[in-house]
């Protein structure tokens, strides 16, 4: 495959790249990453759940508070990735009470905790803090890649009272993942002996392990950065979302052993979610009983999430009283938080609140 070689930078651009430079490898770099001011308001294990601030001057101006569900091994700062493309400044800016919920780091001693606690106990509870602390009745649930799916599981086993639930960039038909085909040939091959003796050796998949995967979903971009680095050294905003993009990298978090052997097992190798039923613990979690509103939004280039794996959910919410597939810019993080989701994501994003505010 014929990787693309960047145009080289015109004289005209060299003060503003040399600029740039000098900021990025001397100056302490480019991308603002201060987090947005929050202020915890409940905390216990793998449940931390903070309330954003208003910026100065908003007001609170929605009734329904909203509650941001990351996926397991990534941080919850992929809400808030940097200044100017964040989720969590966005909606306080729109007068929305924001909460996120932090399962925080994952260690050895994790390792027996499986999907169903989050989705029973870990999500409803930050729901339940969110609901008493905005003294509301309902909250509407965003979740990006595998939080989407936790929070449309969490509304199914019935757990939580909202006025919406969007999934950004969550599969639900993993046979349309063809990144995942030879893995999931392999796993055949081997009955799933591979990766359940790995995580099971381990009691987790490794922080390292889940970052490297994230990367080799854009093994392209990672090959060819350094060349496009150089040719976009003039273009400040684009270099400080690719600094940002790096540091949420390597701040993965590792998987506990049992929610990553149900995703290997459950998901990659059965793909036991595309009709729409799961089996957690000692019952089964059934998408058709969601009535609540349901917004599925795809990126145009996510490999891990392609469109028909992510929108394949509005054949599964048959009861729900909306259903909006959307389609959007992006791979995997840039559908939720890239330079243009503030025009595309968070445009369908903004209507579908309001609506069902």
């Amino acid at each position: 495959m014929a990787l693309p070689v960047p145009k080289p930078l015109s004289p005209g651009r060299l003060p503003a790249a040399a600029e740039n430079a000098y900021r990025k490898f001397l100056g302490g770099g480019l991308a603002d990453t201060t987090p947005w001011p929050s202020e915890v308001v409940h905390e216990r294990p793998q449940c931390t759940v903070r309330r954003y601030e208003m910026p100065a001057g908003i007001e609170v101006a929605q009734r329904t508070p909203v509650l941001l569900v990351p996926p397991l091994a990534a941080p919850a700062r992929c809400f808030d990735l940097r200044r100017g493309c964040s989720l969590a400044e966005h909606l306080t800016s729109l007068g929305y009470r924001t909460y996120v919920v932090d399962y925080g780091r994952i260690s050895f001693d994790d390792r027996d905790l499986g999907l169903e606690h989050w989705v029973n106990s870990v999500i409803p509870r930050a729901a339940g803090v969110a609901l008493t602390d905005a003294d509301a009745d309902r909250t509407q649930l965003i979740g990006w890649s595998l939080g989407g799916i936790m929070a449309l599981l969490t509304v199914a086993d019935g757990r939580v009272e909202v006025g919406s639930v969007t999934a950004i960039g969550s599969p639900v038909d993993f046979t349309q993942i063809r990144l995942m085909a030879p893995v999931r040939r392999l796993a055949d091959l081997t009955g799933g002996a591979l990766g359940t003796a790995l995580y099971r050796a381990m009691g987790t998949a490794p922080a390292t392990l889940v970052g490297a995967g994230f990367r080799a979903t854009a093994i392209t971009r990672y090959l060819t950065r350094p060349m496009v680095l150089a040719s976009r050294m003039d273009d400040e905003d684009f270099l400080a979302h690719d600094e940002a993009v790096e540091e949420f990298m390597r701040s993965m978090i590792a998987y506990p052993g049992r929610s990553f052997g149900q995703l290997y097992h459950t998901f990659f190798r059965v793909n036991d979610l595309s009709d729409g039923r799961l089996e957690l613990a000692d019952r089964t979690v059934d998408l058709r009983v969601v009535r609540a509103p349901v917004m599925a939004v795809a990126g145009n280039d996510d490999v891990l999430a392609p469109r028909a794996a992510v929108h394949h959910v509005g054949h599964l919410v048959p009861n729900a009283t909306d259903v909006r597939l959307e389609t959007a810019p992006g791979g995997h993080l840039g559908v939720l938080t890239g330079r243009s989701a503030e025009r595309t994501t968070w445009r369908a994003l903004d209507e579908f609140l309001v609506e069902h505010d």
